[in-house]
Protein backbone atom coordinates (compact mmCIF):
# COMPACT_ATOMS: atom_id res chain seq x y z
CA UNK A 1 0.00 0.00 0.00
CA UNK A 2 0.78 3.79 -0.98
CA UNK A 3 0.62 6.16 1.53
CA UNK A 4 -0.30 9.71 -0.02
CA UNK A 5 0.97 12.00 2.43
CA UNK A 6 -0.34 15.74 1.81
CA UNK A 7 2.82 17.97 2.58
CA UNK A 8 1.46 21.49 3.79
CA UNK A 9 1.92 24.22 6.06
CA UNK A 10 0.61 25.36 9.28
CA UNK A 11 0.28 29.05 7.55
CA UNK A 12 -3.14 28.80 6.20
CA UNK A 13 -4.90 26.97 8.96
CA UNK A 14 -3.70 29.95 11.16
CA UNK A 15 -5.25 32.05 8.67
CA UNK A 16 -8.65 30.44 8.70
CA UNK A 17 -8.59 30.28 12.29
CA UNK A 18 -7.98 34.51 12.80
CA UNK A 19 -10.67 34.59 10.21
CA UNK A 20 -13.01 32.44 12.10
CA UNK A 21 -12.52 34.65 15.16
CA UNK A 22 -12.82 37.73 13.90
CA UNK A 23 -15.92 36.66 12.22
CA UNK A 24 -17.33 35.25 15.85
CA UNK A 25 -16.35 38.94 16.94
CA UNK A 26 -18.04 40.49 14.26
CA UNK A 27 -21.29 38.61 14.94
CA UNK A 28 -21.29 39.45 18.74
CA UNK A 29 -20.30 42.89 18.02
CA UNK A 30 -23.40 43.13 15.33
CA UNK A 31 -26.07 42.42 17.56
CA UNK A 32 -25.33 45.48 19.30
CA UNK A 33 -26.20 47.71 16.61
CA UNK A 34 -29.65 48.98 16.35
CA UNK A 35 -30.58 47.88 13.09
CA UNK A 36 -34.25 48.50 13.51
CA UNK A 37 -35.78 45.28 13.31
CA UNK A 38 -34.22 41.98 14.59
CA UNK A 39 -34.75 40.38 11.11
CA UNK A 40 -31.41 42.40 10.24
CA UNK A 41 -29.90 40.80 12.96
CA UNK A 42 -30.86 37.38 12.21
CA UNK A 43 -29.73 37.88 8.35
CA UNK A 44 -26.60 39.19 8.60
CA UNK A 45 -26.01 36.70 11.42
CA UNK A 46 -26.82 33.33 8.99
CA UNK A 47 -24.35 35.44 6.52
CA UNK A 48 -21.49 35.29 8.66
CA UNK A 49 -22.53 31.75 9.87
CA UNK A 50 -22.43 30.61 6.25
CA UNK A 51 -19.10 32.21 5.26
CA UNK A 52 -17.93 31.01 8.43
CA UNK A 53 -19.07 27.45 7.94
CA UNK A 54 -18.04 27.31 4.28
CA UNK A 55 -14.27 28.42 5.41
CA UNK A 56 -14.16 25.31 8.04
CA UNK A 57 -15.96 22.78 5.29
CA UNK A 58 -13.10 24.16 2.28
CA UNK A 59 -9.90 23.87 4.72
CA UNK A 60 -10.27 21.75 8.14
CA UNK A 61 -12.81 19.04 6.36
CA UNK A 62 -10.17 19.22 3.10
CA UNK A 63 -13.17 19.34 0.54
CA UNK A 64 -10.73 22.33 -1.29
CA UNK A 65 -8.62 19.67 -2.58
CA UNK A 66 -11.19 16.62 -2.51
CA UNK A 67 -12.55 15.00 -5.43
CA UNK A 68 -15.77 15.70 -7.68
CA UNK A 69 -17.69 12.83 -5.80
CA UNK A 70 -17.41 14.12 -2.20
CA UNK A 71 -18.33 18.22 -3.92
CA UNK A 72 -21.19 15.84 -5.01
CA UNK A 73 -22.23 14.71 -1.60
CA UNK A 74 -21.65 18.52 -0.69
CA UNK A 75 -24.09 19.90 -2.73
CA UNK A 76 -26.86 17.03 -2.30
CA UNK A 77 -26.23 17.61 1.84
CA UNK A 78 -26.94 21.48 1.11
CA UNK A 79 -29.59 21.34 -1.22
CA UNK A 80 -31.48 18.50 1.14
CA UNK A 81 -30.93 21.10 3.73
CA UNK A 82 -32.60 23.78 1.82
CA UNK A 83 -35.32 21.54 1.40
CA UNK A 84 -35.77 20.87 5.19
CA UNK A 85 -35.66 24.67 5.79
CA UNK A 86 -37.94 25.68 3.20
CA UNK A 87 -40.62 23.34 4.21
CA UNK A 88 -39.75 24.08 7.87
CA UNK A 89 -40.84 28.14 6.95
CA UNK A 90 -43.59 26.92 4.97
CA UNK A 91 -45.16 25.83 7.77
CA UNK A 92 -44.49 28.60 9.91
CA UNK A 93 -45.51 31.00 7.50
CA UNK A 94 -49.04 29.34 6.77
CA UNK A 95 -49.88 28.67 10.63
CA UNK A 96 -52.24 32.06 10.61
CA UNK A 97 -53.96 31.44 7.55
CA UNK A 98 -56.53 28.58 9.12
CA UNK A 99 -58.46 30.13 11.38
CA UNK A 100 -58.56 29.23 14.82
CA UNK A 101 -61.68 26.83 15.36
CA UNK A 102 -63.61 27.11 18.48
CA UNK A 103 -63.32 23.64 20.34
CA UNK A 104 -59.96 22.61 19.13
Amino acid sequence: MTSHAHSTSIRPYVIVWAILICMTILTAAVSFFELGTTVWHLIIALVIATFKASLVILFFMHAASSSRLTWIVIVCAVFFLGILFLLTLTDYMSRDMIPLMPGH
